[in-house]
C-alpha cells in the first residue's frame, strides 16, 4: 500500500511541483489549500506525513504543526516556508514540534530524501 503524503499549500506552482516529486515516487497525495480544510480532513484521512506551508488561508501552519502534535504525535510533518528571515516563526515551528523545516525556494531531491527518511 502506497505511503500517504497531505501537502498543505496555497501556492499553485508549489503543488504542481510537489506532485510531480511525489507521484513518480508511487506515494499517494492528499492536497488541500487552506489550513481549517486540512485540519478538518486530517482526522479522516490518516496520512503517514504532512508537508504544511507556514502562510496558509484560514488557519496557519503552525496551528496545523499544534493540532497534529497534539493529536496524532506519530504523524511526522514538515515545514515549507519562503519565510527564510523569519527566525523566530522556524522557531515557533520547531517548539510546537515539527519534525523538519525546509526553505523555500527548495531542493527536490533534497526534500525527497528527507520525506522518504521519514516514511522508512
Amino acid at each position: 500500500m502506497p505511503k500517504r503524503i497531505f501537502i498543505i499549500e496555497d501556492d499553485n506552482m508549489t503543488i504542481q511541483i510537489l506532485k510531480f516529486i511525489f507521484t513518480k515516487e508511487g506515494y499517494e497525495l492528499l492536497i488541500s489549500k487552506d489550513g481549517l480544510d486540512a485540519i478538518e480532513r486530517i482526522p479522516n484521512e490518516t496520512p503517514d506525513l504532512v508537508i504544511t506551508d507556514i502562510i496558509l488561508p484560514m488557519k496557519s501552519g503552525l496551528e496545523i504543526i499544534q493540532f497534529i502534535k497534539n493529536n496524532y504525535p506519530n504523524i511526522p510533518v514538515l515545514a515549507l516556508s519562503s519565510l527564510g528571515e523569519e527566525e523566530t516563526t522556524v522557531l515557533d515551528a520547531f517548539k510546537l514540534g515539527v519534525d523538519d523545516f525546509i526553505a523555500k525556494p527548495f531542493n527536490p531531491n533534497e526534500l525527497l530524501l528527507r520525506v522518504k527518511r521519514y516514511l522508512k
